[in-house]
């Protein structure tokens, strides 16, 4: 069968989880409340972070910046699937879904990106506590968030221009709840060599490029917390960057699980399912990491429900 140009595409079919009827009720329903779950969390973390000046630190303003991605990043997906199960419609339309598949790449990179910066400001906060509030100054930070945005825009471009030149044959459904790149890009009927290796290579240097600064600044951190003589110093130097860590452990080890998982079974709908647990459940799950592990915080969501500061 001819190719047909991409410009005359007007539609993709999204088949999501389940064509079953009795199972969309469902699906809405979970689906909603994670959602919802997360919109409120997250921003009652900004807001803590943003009403209580004792959290008007670095660590906290990259910490609000992680949970307005993850409102975001989340947004980018659930509601198109919500309105979809409601109005028993798969369709997304052509320029809504290359536009999903940026917004996407946009928040996803971004949320590794800033899990980077906030691992080096924990590195500068045990490895060279002197000299923090010297190195991580507000001009530093706001710098360190900007770059990110800006080098996480310029992907997301490149990746969004690079599905523009793909042409699609008549089969145009897409075995997800949105439009996954890579999902995208095996539907192509036009050479997708070009594609993959951008893609890869991507993934490589933004992926795997903070990963390793993460790792890097953790290990500094280890063999400075080994040095420490108390156990009680051992403890609090920890307990600083306990939350981050299971926030790292969470994202990449879930992103792990769905490539690993979609690798060994070959299904796109097993890839939809894992999918989920780095979509939807790591942005629900981190504002109860920091929340639980971290008495700043609980502080601060005690001051915005009224009760009293023990």
């Amino acid at each position: 069968m001819e190719p047909e140009n991409d410009t005359q595409i007007s539609e993709f079919f999204l088949l999501g989880f389940s064509d079953k009827p009795e199972l969309q009720p469902l699906i809405f329903g979970l689906f909603l409340s994670m959602y919802l779950i997360t919109v409120f969390g997250n921003l009652l973390i900004i807001l803590a972070i943003s009403t209580d000046p004792n959290l008007h630190t670095p660590m906290y303003f990259f910490l609000a910046n992680l949970s307005f991605v993850d409102i975001c990043f989340t947004s980018t997906t659930i509601p198109k699937m919500l309105w979809n199960i409601q109005t028993q419609s798969k369709v997304i339309t052509y320029t809504g879904c290359v536009t999903q598949i940026y917004f996407l790449i946009l928040f996803a990179v971004l949320d590794v990106f800033l899990l980077s910066v906030m691992a080096y400001d924990r590195f500068v906060a045990i490895c060279h506590p002197l000299h923090y509030t010297v190195i991580m100054n507000p001009k530093l930070c706001g710098l360190l968030v900007l770059m990110s945005w800006v080098m996480c825009i310029l992907n997301s471009l490149l990746q969004s221009l690079m599905m523009l030149r793909l042409s699609f044959c008549s089969h145009l459904h897409i075995p997800h709840f949105f439009c996954e790149l890579n999902e995208m890009v095996q539907l192509a009927c036009s050479d997708t060599f070009l594609n993959n290796l951008v893609m890869y290579f991507a993934a490589v240097l933004l992926g795997g490029g903070p990963f390793a600064g993460i790792l890097y600044s953790y290990s500094k951190i280890v063999s400075s917390i080994r040095r420490i003589s108390s156990a009680q110093g051992k403890y609090k130097a920890f307990s600083t960057c306990a939350s981050h860590l299971s926030v790292v452990c969470l994202f990449y080890c879930t992103m792990l699980g769905v490539y690993l998982s979609s690798a060994a079974t070959q299904s796109s709908h097993a890839s939809a399912v894992a999918s989920v647990m780095y979509t939807v459940v790591t942005p629900m799950l981190n504002p109860f990491i920091y929340s639980l592990r971290n008495r700043d915080i609980k502080s601060g969501l005690r001051r915005i429900i009224g009760v009293p500061v023990m």
